[in-house]
């Protein structure tokens, strides 16, 4: 099964150097090591070896390259030799000698010899002799040690003795056997001394290079070489973790629906209602009516508290329903449905304005109903939606570009029929639940089948079931249910339920999920979904029959199984429907037809397979089960279970058929017991009974030592060993790549160098994983039973990982140090797909399980999948458990594992598993430990190969474990107080120790050290060293009564050093590390710990390292950690600024009046002073204190530091009010600056800008200043803004504000002639809404640009904090570099290109920056220098509380720390203004009590939560501040979810009593009290005291009227000197012609303004506005200041916690009232709507298709009205008279409509107010868009009118009216031309012609008229002035239509209508007739005289 290669020498080298060799074969390579100082021969002898899965072809090559090794330069090729292997697999051995070839190919002198050996593989099975099958052992082994040896420093390879017993695996990529964070000595060679313990990264340059093949150390490609993790053993498998199953808990998730609107809805005249329903939940949006399309604009919110599972699996349906009322149901006119998964696995968990495609499940042939569109969203607890913002949206009108499908699902779905074959189960439980037929069965004594099977299908919404077979535990059914879904369906997964039918209730017997990703592919290649026919495992309950099933939910799907319940062979298909078949049926009802049955090997041959276990070690076992004899019981599907009798098999020996005889006789042959079938092996799966002895006060222990139970089973399975391979083989490399990224993040985390190359390591790791795959998944094992998902899923997945492989390769080059983070996440793409593909959606064997019984009671279980135990013969397909010893956790059962049950240990195990056919089954025992003898069951004799019962390890050694447990931090709280009492448990093997317990703190420093004495480890010395077992770790906390309660666990391996290894570095002492404590399968802190095992040789104790005894005698006979292994410590000095407490909660019911705080960290610490009345002044009066402690050196170990406030109470008494641990404290270490360098923070800024701006700008100037201008320039040059700032250089910024008077001046200069289109806006038209939208549509222009510019992520990323104003992006803020590029595109392109056409120029208005999120969010919390840490009490509440941390909170300390190294340098305190008081905090502001005025300006609310039963609420906003509660109860807005609030509102404030400002929105109820709908809150403090100045934003312009007006007291001026004072700056020294400089930066700008009256005066304020504006470049104080903003704050409500309830726009203005006193607030009241009439008269129709058929000719004709209304008056409709019996389609009206309404230009909406029903108090607002609809209709008298055609013209842009009727065409309406598109209210008159549509039969467009119309828009006053009757009436009537008078009734006047009718038609019919007739008569006549004529002429007369 191998291709060998031994490298003999090369020879007839030149020169004298480092050789090394590189051989490659399939596309992995093997290193040699490095021969130093070759001369003419490198005699390499070395072996490779390559396992071999599919069979070598004579044509692949095998490449040996010779490289000159280089430590310093990338290694140089000397030759290559290339062998064809045609020969070697001919004859599987040949010896070669050969020369080399150089890079161009020809022959060089250097030759090498090699010998090549390849062991074939004949057929899957065949007769090995014992060294083939272990593999080569001397060979192998030797080569491993070689890989690893290559790598490390003066190591010679070492033969190893072959004798040993071993199964070493073969093939690692190189050094995939070792792992670096400890790197271990190879066991093969104990005598080899020892390597360094971690390659440090000097090593590792040098390793690189050595390996390398000619690549940078960078590239090096070992996957391990940075390995971080513990050496986790190639024997023992680390446990999982995370305990608790977590799938069935129940969560909180809101499902929340807009219903926007609908169109194209198919149908005449009909009244709309849409329906949404999510699962059972159906909510009805109100009914529009007599229109196609309906505009709703309704939300619609679902709450649910359900399991995930649950969740995902409901439908989400949006249906439309005609005309609905109380009294009938309505018609369906459409509906669609998805699941609420399909939502949830969108990007943000939304859909956003999308349309949803109808389709009618009742006529699937119709094709499409119409569109809904909506916006879907689906929040779980925590995740926070972004909504993008809502403005002034212009609809979408591309639906096609919109619809509400997932990515990658084409727009146009099919219908399909999906089949799901339902065969037949076996293994079903003999369960019945009725209490009569178990008495029936006591009676009768009838021995039926006591269950009623039959099958349920869910799928999409709908379900079908199979026939009920009555009384059977084998049912056969074969039949198939039929859905009929649109594919690809939107619902992803298909439950399949076996249920047992009963008279009283139906029960689950097991439940399968189909994921329909999984079986099938969606790509080019793909395939449609297809399954089986295949047996799938069930898994539910246990299987004891009682009446009530505890488990029950399990059966339901709910949660893990804890037991195997039943196979169903089932099988899926899928065929898409041609819907215009007329043969098809139509409908979507779930069919139940008979299916085809398929043979029984169709799933596989029959194959016997073994299962082997031994349990090497039971300990933990929970005391509540210590008291009755223990048994384990081993179940593999029904084999081995006990309840069910199931030891034998289930059906024969697979059967002799004739061709089978050698087959068989392979069977009988490899497991030499089988003479016969009666002396078959039996199956033991259970251990014998015993009861455990104690461990200590909580756990037991069975005390196996050296005697370990063994148990075997024996089970019949089809072979589909293939697809569990092919999972294997996935499940490998995913499990190499997650262990590569967490190692990659470890080392980013850390801060260790190089992560960059660890992440090469992984890649080149991955490309070679997915290489081996395509070699070995596709070979030709058991290929009759593949069915076709097999097949397809093989090709999907080579594709798949083919391209995965090569996608690593391309990636790999392109880590680089600063990308490591953006390519880590691309890789945990792949980790993610890797895992998906590994999942195999056909089961073959069932899962292990294993059963804890204690006196015939299941108590705790583990389930083990049998892929993971499954033996190949090929490394990479092995399961990778088996053969290894498993640490498993048994857990408890179902729902009793929920919660704090499920974080205790049941029981830890030990365990060995083997799982393989029993014909492979020689070497099931190789994995285990050595040292053992078997003791077989006494059956007889000679029964040599009958597998033992139990083993007796005859080799113990001794050891000593030392555990030094350092300290732990970040615990959980587990006491009231807040704080815990902790200590730790260690255990190891049947010993536990406690360290002591540390009172009342999360983060102890135990600095103890735990000696376990005597332990007796069994097996070889050398298989311990390099694998000893793992030592489990449990927190708990001590209760003075009660036992102690769990606080989290975790677990370590030992560094264990053998009694012959000396106790030195490098790997001892060991290091501390920490450690990942886990509470159930959250994180609950880390430990920093390590430990050592300690071999106690033949000569005692004495030659371990001394251990010294206790040195502190306070601590009693406590040891502590050893020196070599504690950190070093340095002397630190830690400030402290105490500014203040806030909030603080009452205490014991008291409240807290002399709070003081004490700071603690390693032991030392510092109080506060005291304050003496809380409430009267929460400050500190002495601000700054500080203390000196000792911290390590190395800042990842630093210990937490502690905040603990306690109040003073009276007697001295204390009482402890809250604390807060600050786990790290780096980001307060002080790092003086490096003076050499410029200064940090302008240095990044400028290598960001530098790298944005390629160009570089003007370059510097000699005088040492940085100019910033602001004059305005032309736009192009709008970017090239940014040069290299530092603190001393020099640049010029040009950046533009105030252009409008230049603007202006251009304008007038340009003349009227060239652009028409936007005229400049007028001041007095502008307001403060006009800024507001402006500025949001710059947002969203900046959104969409993001989007399309698909940058890569680090330059989105950069250019994210550039436009955040972090960065130098000289403009004015990011909105106007958006509108520059505009600007850019604008104007005409450049001199030499002729100008394009303007596009629409956007009007120029002075913005605002509208920030999508909180203030704080973008400036850092505001925490520059004062830190907000919040004090917490109580106990941590676990997940199912539903508690979370903000209810712990009991107020908050605000402060700050400072850490540094003393002494300091001596320059900090040396410089101007030093005040030693204040150390490291100077310039801080007092904190005394100060009076502020704030102002909140509250703008809109959006996306609400319903607070009514309408779905609707009445919001207004609430305020409070201190004592002061402002309730805006009166102005409530009715029935509105997205109020426009427009108030702001004053409030007085004293800081720091009164500085959290809550805002507010309730909803008014008209009886009972307002609910809250949701608040937010701000810390006004630290806003106030933020070096940002965020008390008033800074605008983008100064002026002194109008809308932009100047809101701050302060100029630009003023505030600029004050900042430069603050700062200790140098300046502002304004000069002449407007310029400004501070520090070395100039700025210039115009230096004039304008007032009211038009009058210029000079000004200083516009270039104090620019260096405003550009604060963040002054060197040493500069920082962003707020601009002016609207900030978007969510809405919370605490009985929701977690879930957004809607958002709130609003900012805060603060004037201190000593300052001057602030002008009158900004008017923002929402605008008004402004009155308007729409006049439009309709001249006349043409084309109009014709109806009636006439009574007597049978001619057609039309009786034509018009009908017009807009859109939202519905009820206002008008109608013109009617045309009667047009016969061409020509209709004359002269008819004119009136329709006046309100609208508000801004969001182009018009605003209606009207009741919603009579019930209603009052009236609601709607906002509707702008549209005008116009139909045709046909009247009858007597039947309902019949609609023809109609067209929906948006007022904001409809296509222009065509001049005549002949040039009007259904283009226009449908968008395919491009029509020009006009605006009413531009225009203000318009005429012509538009065409009117309406769908066929086919649902397509067809034009079925014209109408002409002219529509003209008036605003109220105008309309007064010259009113104008409705119709035609007076005033201003319009002349009678000219009709023809045949318009008249035939029975008015019968001879005109005759006449009309056949004269007007028939003609020239008429005209011919009379013609003919006159020849005719002609003819007649000349007959008639012919004979009279004749007979004159004869007789001549």
């Amino acid at each position: 099964m191998a291709l060998i290669v031994h490298l003999k020498t090369v020879s007839e080298l030149r020169g004298k150097g480092d050789r090394i060799a590189k051989v490659t074969f399939r596309g992995q390579s093997f290193y040699s090591r490095v021969l130093e100082n070759c001369e003419g021969v490198a005699d390499f002898d070395e072996t490779f070896r390559w396992p071999v899965a599919s069979s070598i072809d004579r044509n692949e090559v095998l490449e040996i390259q010779i490289f000159n090794y280089s430590k310093v330069f990338s290694n140089k090729l000397i030759g290559t030799f290339c062998m064809v292997l045609q020969k070697v697999v001919e004859e599987n051995r040949v010896e070669v000698t050969d020369t080399l070839m150089d890079d161009s190919n020809a022959i060089i002198k250097t030759s090498l010899s090699m010998e090549v050996r390849y062991q074939a593989t004949d057929g899957t099975v065949g007769p090995w002799d014992d060294g083939d099958f272990l593999g080569d052992e001397s060979l192998q082994e030797e080569k491993d040690s070689q890989e690893t040896d290559g790598l490390l420093p003066g190591s010679r390879p070492s033969t190893r003795i072959s004798g040993e017993k071993s199964f070493r695996r073969a093939g690692r990529s190189v050094f995939s056997a070792m792992k670096l964070g400890k790197t271990r000595s190879h066991k093969e060679e104990p005598q080899r001394q020892d390597e360094p313990a971690v390659l440090e990264m000097e090593d590792l340059d040098h390793l690189a290079i050595q390996l390398g093949d000619g690549l940078d150390p960078d590239s090096v490609s070992l996957a391990s070489v940075t390995a971080l993790t513990s050496n986790v053993s190639n024997k023992r498998s680390k446990p999982d973790i995370k305990m608790e199953p977590s799938a069935g808990r129940p969560m909180d998730y809101q499902v929340s629906i807009t219903v926007i609107e609908a169109r194209q809805l198919v149908g005449l005249n009909m009244d709309p209602v849409v329906c949404v329903e999510v699962g059972d939940d159906k909510k009805y949006t109100s009914m529009k009516e007599s229109t196609n399309c309906p505009y709703y604009n309704e939300y619609f919110v679902f709450d649910f508290h359900v399991s995930p599972d649950v969740m995902f699996d409901k439908i989400i349906k949006i249906s439309v329903i005609h005309s609905k009322n109380l009294l009938r149901s309505g018609t369906l006119v459409g509906s669609f449905k998805m699941d609420v998964g399909t939502v949830y696995s969108q990007p943000e968990h939304q859909f956003h304005h999308k349309w949803a495609i109808l389709s009618d499940p009742d006529d699937i042939s119709a094709g499409l109903k119409g569109y809904v569109k909506c916006d879907v969203a689906v929040v779980g607890k925590g995740d926070n939606i972004k909504t993008p913002h809502k403005a002034n949206e212009t609809d979408e009108d591309d639906i096609e570009g919109n619809l509400l499908l997932p990515e990658g699902v084409p727009p146009e779905r099919q219908w399909a029929r999906f089949y799901v074959k339902i065969y037949r189960a076996e293994g079903l439980p003999r369960m019945n639940t009725s209490l009569m037929a178990n008495v029936k069965k006591a009676f009768i004594g009838e021995n039926k089948d006591l269950v009623d099977p039959y099958v349920q299908v869910f799928f999409a919404g709908q379900k079908g079931k199979t026939s009920v077979q009555k009384s059977s535990y084998e049912p056969l059914w074969n039949e198939q249910v039929v859905f009929t879904d649109l594919f690809p369906p939107l619902c992803k997964r298909m439950k399949v339920q076996i249920r047992d039918s009963d008279k009283v209730n139906d029960v689950a017997i097991g439940t399968h999920f189909i994921d329909l990703r999984k079986i099938s592919n969606d790509g080019d290649k793909g395939f449609l979904p297809t399954l089986g026919p295949a047996w799938v495992n069930m898994y539910g309950s246990t299987r004891n029959y009682t009446l009530l099933d505890e488990h029950q939910d399990l059966n339901e799907g709910l949660g893990e199984g804890v037991s195997f319940r039943a196979r169903l062979m089932l099988g899926l298909a899928v065929e898409i429907l041609d819907t215009s078949n007329p043969e098809l049926t139509s409908s979507t009802e779930v069919q139940v037809e008979q299916a085809t049955p398929v043979s029984e090997s169709c799933t596989g041959r029959m194959e016997e397979f073994f299962l082997f276990g031994a349990f090497l070690e039971a300990s933990m076992i929970d005391r509540k089960n210590g008291d009755k004899p223990i048994t384990f019981e081993v179940t593999i599907g029904n084999y081995g279970n006990e309840v069910d009798g199931m030891s034998r098999p289930l059906r024969p020996r697979p059967r002799k058929e004739p061709g089978d005889e050698e087959e068989v006789d392979l069977i009988q042959n490899s497991s030499d017991d089988e003479g016969d079938e009666a002396g078959d092996l039996a199956s033991v799966s259970s251990t014998p009974p015993m009861r455990p002895q104690i461990t200590d006060r909580n756990y037991f222990h069975l005390p196996y030592l050296e005697r370990k139970p063994c148990i075997y089973i024996k089970s019949w399975w089809p072979d589909q060993r293939r697809r569990l391979y092919n999972a294997n083989i996935m499940d490998h490399i995913a499990d190499k790549l997650e262990e590569g990224l967490n190692d990659v993040q470890e080392m980013i985390k850390t801060e260790k160098s190089y992560p960059e190359r660890r992440l090469r390591g992984v890649l080149e790791e991955l490309s070679c994983g997915c290489h081996r795959f395509l070699s070995l998944s596709d070979k030709d094992q058991g290929r009759s039973s593949r069915t076709r998902l097999d097949r397809e899923r093989l090709k999907s997945c080579m594709r798949e990982l083919e391209s995965m492989g090569q996608q690593a390769k391309s990636l790999r080059a392109q880590v680089k140090r600063h990308t490591v983070r953006d390519k880590l996440r691309l890789c945990q793409n792949f980790l993610q797909k890797l895992r998906f593909l590994a999942d195999e959606p056909q089961h073959s064997i069932p899962d292990v399980f294993i059963w804890m019984m204690s006196n015939n009671k299941r108590i705790a279980y583990a389930r083990v999948p049998s892929k993971d135990l499954l033996f190949s013969i090929v490394e990479e397909e092995l399961g990778k458990d088996c053969a290894k010893v498993k640490t498993l956790f048994l857990k408890l059962p179902g729902k009793r594992g929920f919660g704090s049950a499920g974080w205790t240990v049941q029981a830890k195990l030990e365990l060995y598993l083997w799982l393989g056919l029993s014909k492979q089954r020689k070497d099931f025992l190789c994995g285990l430990p050595c040292g053992f003898e078997e003791v077989k069951a006494a059956q007889g004799l000679g029964l040599h190969s009958f597998p033992p019962i139990s083993l007796v390890y005859t080799k113990k050694q001794a050891f000593q474990l030392r555990a030094h447990m350092y300290q732990a931090r970040s615990l959980f709280a587990a006491d009231s107080s807040g704080l815990s009492d902790p200590f730790a448990r260690v255990f190891f093997i049947n010993q536990s120790q406690c360290t002591e317990v540390l009172n009342e703190t999360l983060c102890p420093t135990w600095d103890q050290m735990l000696v376990f004495d005597n332990l007796e480890l069994y097996g070889e010395a050398h298989e311990l060293r390099d694998d000893p077992p793992i030592i489990v770790i449990e927190i708990y906390d001590q209760d003075s009564m009660g036992k102690a309660d769990f606080m989290g666990r975790t677990f370590a391996k030992p560094l264990v050093k053998m009694a012959d290894e000396a106790y030195c570095p490098p790997r001892f002492p060991p290091q501390l590390e920490y450690y990942q404590i886990y509470r159930g399968s959250a994180t609950a802190g880390d430990l920093l710990a390590a430990f050592e095992l300690l071999q106690i040789g033949p000569s005692g104790k004495a030659d371990l390292p001394p251990i010294n005894g206790p040195v502190d005698m306070d601590r009693g006979p406590i040891m502590p950690v050893p020196v070599g292994i504690r950190p070093v410590l340095s002397k630190y000095r830690v400030e402290v600024l105490f500014w203040g407490l806030r909030d603080l909660k009452r205490v014991n019911l008291a409240q807290v009046d002399r709070p003081r705080v004490d700071i603690e960290c390693a032991g030392k610490g510092v109080q506060s002073s005291l304050i003496h009345n809380y409430k009267k002044n929460p400050n500190f009066n002495t601000l700054v204190k500080w203390f000196e402690v000792d911290l390590p050196e190395n800042e990842l170990l630093h210990p937490p530091l502690n905040i603990r406030v306690v109040d003073c109470r009276a007697f001295g008494r204390y009482t402890l009010v809250g604390s807060h641990a600050v786990s790290s404290l780096r980001r307060f270490i002080y790092r003086p600056p490096d003076r050499s360098a410029p200064n940090w923070n302008t240095t990044v800024r400028l290598l960001r800008g530098c790298h944005r701006l390629r160009n570089g700008g003007p370059s510097s100037r000699p005088t040492g200043e940085v100019v910033v201008s602001m004059e305005p320039e032309e736009p192009v040059k709008k970017l090239e803004t940014m040069v290299k700032l530092d603190a001393t250089s020099d640049a010029v910024v040009k950046v533009d504000v105030a252009e409008d008077e230049k603007e202006r001046k251009k304008k007038k200069k340009k003349g009227p002639s060239e652009e028409p289109e936007e005229e400049e806006p007028d001041e007095s038209m502008l307001d403060w809404w006009s800024k507001y939208f402006a500025s949001i549509d710059t947002m969203k222009e900046q959104l969409r640009q993001h989007e399309t510019s698909g940058t890569d992520l680090e330059e989105k990323e950069e250019m994210e904090s550039a436009e955040g104003l972090k960065g130098p992006m000289k403009s004015k803020e990011k909105s106007r570099a958006a509108k520059e590029e505009k600007k850019k595109k604008n104007q005409s392109p450049g001199p030499g290109q002729g100008s394009e056409a303007p596009e629409k120029k956007k009007a120029k208005i002075d913005e605002l920056k509208v920030y999508p999120k909180e203030l704080e969010s973008e400036f850092d919390s505001f925490e520059d220098w004062l830190h907000t840490f919040n004090l917490l009490r109580g106990k941590t509440g676990d997940d199912e509380d539903g508690s979370t941390e903000e209810e712990r909170i009991v107020g908050r300390f605000k402060g700050s720390l400072c850490v540094y190294k003393v002494p300091l340098p001596e320059d900090v305190s040396r410089e101007a203004g030093y005040d030693p008081t204040y150390g490291m905090f100077q310039g801080i502001p007092s904190n005394d009590p100060i009076n502020v005025l704030v102002r909140i300006y509250v703008v809109r609310a959006t996306d609400l939560h319903p607070a009514d039963i309408n779905g609707k609420a009445d919001p207004y906003i609430a305020i409070k501040l201190g004592k002061t509660d402002i309730r805006d109860k009166e102005n409530y807005i009715s029935k509105q979810l997205n109020p426009v609030f427009g108030k702001s509102f004053d409030i007085e404030a004293s800081f720091p009593m009164e500085s959290m400002l809550t805002v507010a929105v309730y909803d008014w109820d008209l009886v009972g009290t307002d609910d809250l709908i949701g608040e937010t809150k701000i810390d006004l403090e630290n806003r106030f005291y933020s070096k940002h100045r965020a008390t008033c934003g800074i605008a983008q312009t100064y002026s002194i009227h109008g809308y932009n007006i100047w809101r701050d007291p302060m100029k630009p001026s003023q505030i600029l000197t004050r900042l430069c004072k603050e700062g200790k700056v140098d300046g502002p020294h304004f000069g002449p012609h407007g310029r400004v400089r501070v520090a070395n930066r100039v700025f210039t700008g115009p230096s004039e303004i304008e007032d009211e009256n038009g009058q210029r005066k000079p000004t200083d304020e516009h270039v104090a506005l620019s260096a405003l504006r550009h604060w963040e470049d002054i060197p040493r104080v500069g920082c962003r200041l707020v601009p002016e903003h609207v900030e978007t704050r969510p809405l919370l409500n605490p009985d929701k916690p977690g879930i957004e309830q809607g958002r709130l726009e609003l900012w805060v203005d603060m004037f201190p009232m000593d300052m001057p006193a602030p002008g009158t607030p900004l008017d923002i009241s929402p605008r008004k709507p402004k009155k308007y009439e729409l006049r439009v008269i309709v001249w006349n129709t043409d084309e109009v298709v014709l109806e009636d058929d006439d009574f007597f000719t049978g001619e057609k004709s039309s009786d034509i009205f018009v009908r017009g209304w807009l859109k939202g008056q519905q009820e206002d409709k008008q109608d013109t008279d009617v045309h009667y019996h047009s016969l061409t389609g020509e209709g004359n009206f002269n008819w004119r409509y009136l329709f006046p309404f309100d609208y508000l230009a801004a969001e182009e909406k018009i605003v209606m107010s009207k009741k919603e029903s009579m019930f209603s108090w009052d009236e609601t607002e709607y906002k509707i868009p702008a549209r005008l609809t116009l139909q045709i209709w046909d009247a009858d008298h007597f039947s309902a009118d019949d609609f023809l055609g109609a067209i929906e013209l948006d007022l904001n842009r409809f296509p222009r009216g065509a001049k005549t009727a002949k040039q009007c065409t259904m283009e226009m309406a449908t968008g395919e031309v491009d029509v020009p598109l006009v605006s009413i209210f531009k225009q203000k008159r318009v005429k012509g012609w538009w065409p009117l549509l309406a769908r066929n039969e086919n649902d397509e467009f067809e034009l079925t008229g014209k109408v002409e119309a002219e529509l003209h828009l008036l605003t109220a006053e105008e309309a007064e002035k010259n009113p104008v009757g409705l119709a035609r009436n007076e005033p201003d009537p319009l002349e009678k239509p000219n009709r023809p008078d045949t318009s008249f009734i035939w029975f008015l006047n019968p001879l005109k209508s005759a006449r009309y009718f056949l004269w007007h038609t028939y003609r020239w019919l008429l005209l011919k007739f009379l013609l003919l007739f006159l020849l005719l008569l002609l003819f007649a006549l000349f007959l008639y005289s012919l004979p009279g004529y004749l007979a004159k002429k004869i007789l001549g007369a």
